[in-house]
């Protein structure tokens, strides 16, 4: 399938992991649409994730790395396999690009009138959203099969941000939504949704949305193969008028939703899929 990936840095280890991926499993990667490493918002939302030391941290190993390991520069170390599939480590989306020849367009606005007409030119099948700006309606209906998002939550129990936080707070599996992207938040057809079945073996929040990361984009490319070969169908979410929205979260409560992930219990791993 023809693909172009919306991210919201060129230094966004998920974004090049993504790209990375697809490509291996043999999708065209038509180009790619970031945001400037500069992004205010961007910026804004990392220092509050992360605090300001490692967000330090993770700058400086992408941007200079010096005699650091690998393992030191890469900070979702489930992402290494897909960052080091060539040989040496890609440190950003330019670098994948190079290795797998696609263009990127650097923008302050996905949804620019410029932004817009390049996507066009790339003519995608569709577009995988790792990323960046609240996308509106004139780019979302752009490729043929939408815009791709992989959810950290199970759609629609649970909506919007802080999603395996608050998913262990509400009491809801903890799972991975493939969704095709709307005007609102997180209430597009679901594609493929799955209960997160490795939720046992992590010991903090990190880890736990470390290994959700990887997995999916593991689940992206299964639902974009699927698409392809016509086995999947999107089903429009049944409440998608229902306000399931949440927000990021307090400490005191994340604190909270990490003693609950390691109260759980082993359980059967379930999955559904939509198609």
């Amino acid at each position: 399938m023809r693909l172009v990936i919306l991210c919201s840095s060129p230094y966004s280890e998920t974004s090049c992991a993504t790209a990375a991926r697809l490509a291996q499993w043999g999708h065209t990667l038509a180009g790619a649409i970031t945001l400037p490493s500069w992004d205010r918002i961007t910026l804004l939302r990392k220092l509050g994730q992360w605090g300001a030391r490692e967000s330090a941290r993770y700058a400086w190993a992408k941007l200079w790395p010096g005699r650091e390991t690998t393992a030191q520069q890469v900070r979702n170390p489930y992402l290494k396999a897909a960052l080091q599939a060539r040989g040496p480590l890609f440190r950003n989306l330019h670098e994948v690009a190079a290795a797998h020849d696609f263009p990127v367009l650097t923008t302050a606005d996905q949804n620019s009138p410029a932004s817009l007409a390049q996507l066009r030119s790339w003519s995608p099948e569709a577009a995988v959203f790792t990323g960046g700006n609240i996308l509106r309606e004139p780019l979302l209906g752009i490729p043929r099969f939408g815009v791709l998002n992989a959810h950290l939550a199970l759609l629609p129990e649970i909506r919007g941000m802080s999603s395996p936080e608050w998913s262990l707070l509400r009491g809801v599996p903890l799972g991975i939504t493939i969704h095709r992207m709307d005007a609102g938040v997180d209430t597009g057809p679901i594609l493929l949704r799955r209960e997160f079945a490795e939720a046992t073996e992590c010991g903090s929040l990190t880890d736990l949305r470390n290994r959700m990361i990887a997995r999916g984009i593991e689940l992206m490319g299964e639902a974009i193969s699927a698409l392809e070969a016509g086995r999947l169908s999107p089903a429009v979410q049944a409440d998608r008028e229902k306000d399931h929205q949440f927000f990021v979260m307090h400490d005191r409560l994340k604190a909270l939703a990490e003693r609950r992930l390691r109260q759980r219990k082993p359980s059967p791993a379930a999955g559904q899929t939509h198609g």
